[in-house]
């Protein structure tokens, strides 16, 4: 890894839309409460009705999928990447290379806060492995292990 460190420390919407791709209604992250380069980043996703998702998951009772909890988890990976190895090309791309151990063990719904809690194993030639947790008020929600992997890409992909 460089030392072309961001200053991640605390980061708002507005500084995390510059560092990820990822746009509404996709973008799963709402503000980075904590990060040390090269080690951990805590991650904040407000839940709340409003969500594009709670319309038809489930009408009666929402329950906020666990597929987008991963990748809510998948994105905070992306901005303790970035912190740690510096700013992406515009033509650099993260994507999932594996889940493993994903486990769910509450359910999360409208008005949740959910803390995600990022460690890095460890970064080798663009692919990182890391510990994810996610948490609603102080109770694990999900856990996986996940690994992302840098990928240039084109617009003819």
């Amino acid at each position: 890894m460089t030392d072309n460190i961001i200053n991640c420390e605390s980061l708002n919407i507005h500084d995390i839309i510059k560092l990820l791709p990822h746009r509404y209604p996709f973008l799963l992250i709402d503000k980075i409460t904590s990060c040390v380069p090269h080690e951990k980043v805590t991650a904040v996703k407000n839940v709340t009705i409003n969500e594009p998702f709670f319309v038809g998951h489930f009408a009666e009772f929402p329950v906020m999928p666990g597929v987008l909890i991963v990748e809510a988890m998948a994105q905070a990976a992306g901005i303790l990447t970035i912190a740690s190895i510096g700013q992406r090309k515009p033509n650099e791309l993260y994507f999932f290379a594996s889940i493993d151990k994903a486990r769910f063990k509450r359910q999360v719904i409208p008005g949740d806060q959910l803390v995600i809690e990022i460690s890095l194993v460890k970064f080798l030639r663009g692919i990182g492995k890391f510990i994810a947790v996610a948490k609603v008020d102080g109770q694990i929600a999900a856990e996986a292990e996940i690994m992302i992997a840098k990928k240039e890409v084109s617009n003819d992909e």
